[in-house]
């Protein structure tokens, strides 16, 4: 979990499983992080939704913690993320 998002995973890792809902602000994430969001992270989805396969390492963060992006604000600076939930085989 190297990197320099690796707080924020280590963090949703933390959330007790019975949570299946997280809104943090921007803000928050931010010190989660211990640095600030990229320009880019205040002003497009893009940077919150793209997928785990592309090249970016943001959405791996929740993504290899088990949530993913459910709604969010650019408005009003918030992102609510949704426990992933795995399907019975």
């Amino acid at each position: 979990m190297p990197g320099k998002y690796a707080p924020l995973e280590q963090y949703l890792r933390t959330v007790p499983k019975n949570q299946t809902e997280l809104t943090l602000s921007f803000k928050h994430v931010e010190k989660i992080l211990g640095i600030s969001l990229p320009p880019s992270a205040y002003e497009s989805e893009l940077w919150w939704t793209k997928q785990k396969e592309a090249n970016h390492v943001t959405p791996r963060a929740w993504s290899n913690a088990g949530w993913k992006v459910e709604s969010l604000s650019l408005r009003e600076k918030w992102v609510r993320l949704a426990r992933l939930r795995l399907k019975n085989l």
